[in-house]
């Protein structure tokens, strides 16, 4: 019988609970529903008023992996959605605003996406993301020297960086910026991918060519624009192990000499949490927003 539980006062049908979704741990979808729910207070503010893209994987990474950015059949109507402005025409999408919500998609099984933006202002810009991406056999080390001068020269137009690992390979930078069109900060995403290129080019590259990425660490400056999502903190991955994309200290960063320093699984998390907090915390204090130069 599937078992019905009551969150915050709403009621929620759980499935498959013993269902292992990572084979190579027998991390199960109990186990999964579990993480979300202990950690969810440091991941809802990073979720609000962001419309999501559900990254879904229903039967673990190996089985079927597939966007959803519409508001999935059968969606509660207490979960909160909202309409959202395409190229295509609107759509409405969903915004995961409280616990049950959390509950609700993560019993979806899916990874959780989020655009640079909020929903009282789509298309304008509160964040600056680079995506930082390793091409073999360079690993997350690159990644982080990369890393390292990106944050100083954001630092140099008065704007402060944090970091996170991707929960796969690479590695996300963000920053809180001052309200900017999508198109003006993607411009100087760009801008500063083109410059780290330059002043490390036999490291990194800012062009999305795959033949050019073997041995470079590609900053991906696109996630900027308005249409695009990145996996948010804390985010399960579709791994072959429990991966979560963490925020991290930048002490770990410029320490870090090997690639498994950097990978951290579900059940790192709480015990991160407890000794340091939520490192991107920074990020939900418009008062330390910066415009760009």
């Amino acid at each position: 019988m599937t078992p019905i539980t009551e969150v915050e006062g709403r009621r929620l049908t759980l499935s498959n609970l013993e269902k292992v979704l990572y084979p190579a741990t027998g991390f199960t979808k109990g186990e999964m529903l579990h993480y979300y729910a202990t950690i969810a207070d440091a991941l809802l503010p990073h979720l609000r008023d962001r419309p999501l893209s559900f990254l879904r994987y229903p039967d673990g990474p190996d089985g079927q992996v597939f966007f959803v950015k519409n508001v999935p059949p059968g969606t509660p109507e207490w979960v909160t959605t909202a309409e959202v402005p395409r190229s295509e025409g609107p759509a409405r999408m969903v915004l995961v605003q409280d616990l049950p919500s959390l509950m609700w998609a993560a019993n979806l099984v899916t990874e959780f996406h989020t655009p640079q933006w909020v929903i009282g202002a789509p298309g304008e810009a509160d964040r600056l993301v680079f995506d930082l991406d390793p091409g073999p056999p360079t690993t997350v080390v690159e990644c982080c020297r990369v890393a390292v001068w990106l944050r100083e020269r954001l630092a140099a137009d008065g704007i402060e960086a944090y970091a996170k690992t991707s929960g796969s390979k690479g590695l996300h930078l963000l920053a809180e910026v001052r309200a900017a069109s999508s198109e003006r900060t993607t411009e100087y995403a760009k801008g500063l991918a083109v410059e780290a290129e330059r002043a490390m080019p036999r490291l990194v590259l800012h062009r999305m060519t795959r033949s050019l990425r073997p041995g470079k660490v590609f900053v991906d400056w696109s996630q900027n624009a308005a249409r695009k999502t990145t996996a948010a903190p804390y985010t399960l991955r579709a791994r072959a192990e429990p991966m979560v994309s963490a925020p991290v200290t930048w002490e770990e960063v410029e320490e870090c000499r090997v690639p498994e320093r950097l990978e951290f699984m579900a059940s790192d998390i709480v015990p991160r949490l407890q000794d340091y907090g939520d490192l991107l915390a920074p990020l939900l204090d418009v008062e330390r927003a910066r415009p760009l130069p």
